[in-house]
């Protein structure tokens, strides 16, 4: 246990550091309260033992500062000579926890110790159980915006995405592309393979998709089933139509069977929209008019992209 002892008198404060030495706990010293700020934020002790009258800043003024970081709290214990109700009283009211009375008796210092072990025991243990809740919380945040089987964002995250999007490009006047695509013939693959084939061949075109984006702000998520969707911010359809066809490559370069279809292996078809977004194009109206582009890649033979 670290201790941050505070007191101007510098016999005082090597009578103290000796007694809490023998005791068995690290000791950290600063001769007025200025310094014993700076040494709380720098050194985390887990008890501060504080002089209340010294020079640049005294106890109490140390106590309030240390206070105001309410993501740090350890006890203050004042140490003082002058221990009226008023002067114990103002010591707890500026942030203090305990008084000790000056000269300090090693037994009641001893027994002082006992009682802030316990505490800093259980501070520690409290420290412990938040830490691995924010962790917990953090894992439950990504999973909400996560789709399980593949790892790409899910249609929930995508949606509130595109709506940022949409918004962002209205503002900065730029362009913003959706493309929607569906893998072919996914439920003869699934009737041929089995559904665990199935997972693995959404998992592949999953990555195959995801590889094809290269900037942080290209979005690639599960759409529902076997359909996906990509968001491209400043994307025009020139450019989004090239992105939309080097997917439909990679899919197709995964080689896996598919006797079941046309091409006798996994493809993807496509449908892509670009524009600057307008009032009335709300994400619900990018995505439909994605949705009619894709309608006409499978209506026409299915493993290519079509352009609204």
């Amino acid at each position: 246990m670290k201790v941050l002892l505070v007191d101007d008198t510098k016999t005082e404060r090597l009578i103290i550091s000796s007694y809490l030495e023998r005791m068995g706990y690290s000791v950290v010293m600063a001769e007025n309260g200025k310094l014993a700020v700076g040494l709380y934020h720098t050194e985390k002790p887990d008890l501060v033992l504080m002089d209340v009258i010294m020079p640049e800043m005294d106890g109490h003024e140390a106590a309030r500062q240390m206070r105001r970081d309410e993501s740090l709290w350890v006890p203050i214990i004042f140490l003082s000579g002058r221990v009226d109700p008023e002067d114990v009283f103002a010591g707890i009211e500026a942030g203090g926890d305990d008084y000790l009375t000056k000269p300090v008796d090693f037994r009641i210092l001893e027994a002082k110790m006992i009682s802030m072990r316990r505490i800093a025991n259980m501070r520690r243990k409290l420290i412990d159980v938040s830490t691995e809740l924010e962790v917990v919380n953090s894992e439950l945040k990504k999973l909400a915006n996560v789709d399980g089987l593949t790892g790409l964002a899910n249609r929930r995250y995508m949606d509130k995405y595109l709506r940022v999007e949409i918004a962002r490009s209205m503002r900065n006047g730029h362009q913003l592309a959706v493309i929607l695509c569906d893998v072919d013939h996914f439920k003869k693959y699934n009737d041929s393979f089995g559904h665990l084939k199935g997972d693995d061949c959404l998992k592949a075109v999953a990555n195959a998709l995801q590889s094809v984006c290269k900037r942080a702000s290209d979005l690639v998520a599960r759409y529902g089933g076997e359909e996906f969707a990509v968001v491209l911010p400043d994307t025009n359809i020139e450019n989004a139509h090239r992105l939309a066809q080097a997917m439909c490559d990679a899919v197709s370069a995964l080689k896996f069977d598919h006797p079941e279809s046309e091409h006798k292996l996994v493809t993807i078809s496509m449908g892509v929209y670009s524009d600057q977004p307008e009032k009335s194009h709300d994400s619900e109206f990018m995505l439909k008019m994605a949705d009619e582009a894709l309608y006409r890649a499978k209506d026409s033979g299915r493993n290519k992209v079509c352009l609204y």
